[in-house]
């Protein structure tokens, strides 16, 4: 499932340091301003070695000190150490709605600076890939600090060199984005599917439990993303979280990946939106909500029963998932699986609505430059 996403411990190779530089880190992101004695006792390093690691991260600008802490005990005060959360700013990129494309500048700490869209306009192919460039052209110009990296979100099957193999909406196949954007800006570039994207910011930034993780991403197509035992899951050549074309329904709709039915044609957005104008009261724009999420929740049952996930956030529009949909998709998901594998079960929206791909772009770039989420 690759490695996991939070440094733990020590670990004696050739990176070592690099590692040891990632645990303190990842204690300050996730924990806050610590002396460095406290990081030493946490960490499990030396005072020597906290000691030579804090001053080089103070002087590379990442980490700053704080001074002491309001109360200390007796004798010299501690100086308490922080992530510099403004050294250096992250460009983050969403590409999963139907008609613009979203950017974000962000602090270390996944905080959003500023914003900025274009809108695509039916643009597929090269010239999608040249408002990709635009976007982020127009983002770093929107800040002084440097830029630690590009995170980027994309529709569509995307390998690990960030190359997208398939995104249908986009017109794109076999689409070397980060190479390229690499190329143009000559900085880090970090390209993952949407829904992965989205997993990863969720991971990080949204207060989720220590179970297994899925986010169902809910756009213009649909995606999983999955966390399980705090690694990534990629699932053979990068496919994982595909379950938008799996198909729910044979006689139904044809799908833009050629198949008919595929969970997309009932769940997408545009779809959605769609039965919902053509519903002609109150009552029938509930049952239409409810039939889909009744069709999520048989479709995602032996999901849950198989990997016994402890929580299942629904990422899109807020209007359309929570309500009747996300408790169809509970209740359904609970009639199909034996009560141990949906005990504790929690069926929510994301806590960070619509900006979850542009927090986890953020993530992306933290975990590939810091090696800390």
């Amino acid at each position: 499932m690759g490695r996991p996403l939070r440094p733990r411990g020590k670990r004696l190779q050739e990176d070592t340091r690099r590692h040891h530089r990632s645990l303190l880190l990842q204690q300050l992101f996730r924990e806050g301003p610590a002396s460095r004695a406290d990081l030493a006792r946490t960490t499990g390093l030396t005072r020597v070695t906290v000691s030579d690691l804090v001053g080089e991260l103070v002087g590379d600008g990442l980490v700053e000190e704080l001074g002491a802490p309001a109360e200390t005990r007796v004798g010299k005060p501690p100086t308490l150490v922080g992530l510099a959360a403004d050294s250096a700013h992250i460009v983050g990129i969403d590409l999963s709605a139907e008609d613009r494309m979203t950017g974000a500048v962000l602090n270390l700490l996944g905080q959003v600076q500023h914003r900025h869209e274009v809108e695509i306009a039916g643009a597929k192919g090269a010239d999608a890939v040249a408002l990709v460039h635009r976007l982020a052209a127009e983002l770093i110009a929107m800040t002084d600090r440097p830029v630690l990296g590009i995170g980027v979100g994309s529709p569509g099957v995307v390998d690990a060199g960030g190359t997208v193999i398939d995104a249908p909406n986009l017109g794109w196949t076999d689409t070397p984005l980060s190479a390229s954007l690499a190329e143009k800006f000559e900085l880090p570039v970090v390209v993952a599917n949407d829904a992965n994207t989205a997993v990863l910011g969720e991971h990080t930034f949204g207060e989720t439990g220590d179970g297994g993780l899925m986010v169902l991403r809910v756009g213009t197509g649909v995606g999983a993303g999955l966390v399980l035992e705090g690694a990534l899951l990629h699932g053979h050549l990068g496919a994982a979280g595909e379950i938008g074309h799996v198909v729910v329904d044979p006689d139904g709709e044809r799908c833009a990946c050629s198949r008919t039915g595929c969970l997309e044609t009932v769940l997408a957005v545009p779809h959605l939106r769609r039965r919902l104008a053509d519903a002609e009261n109150a009552p029938s724009r509930t049952a239409v909500l409810t039939t889909a999420g009744e069709q999520l929740g048989v479709t995602l049952a032996p999901v849950v029963g198989t990997l016994n996930i402890h929580e299942l956030v629904l990422s899109g529009p807020n209007e359309l998932l929570d309500g009747p949909l996300r408790e169809a998709v509970d209740r359904t998901i609970r009639d199909r699986t034996m009560p141990v594998s949906s005990a504790g079960l929690v069926v929510r929206t994301s806590n960070l609505g619509e900006d979850v791909v542009l927090v986890g772009a953020s993530v992306l770039v933290l975990a590939g430059q810091l090696g800390v989420s």
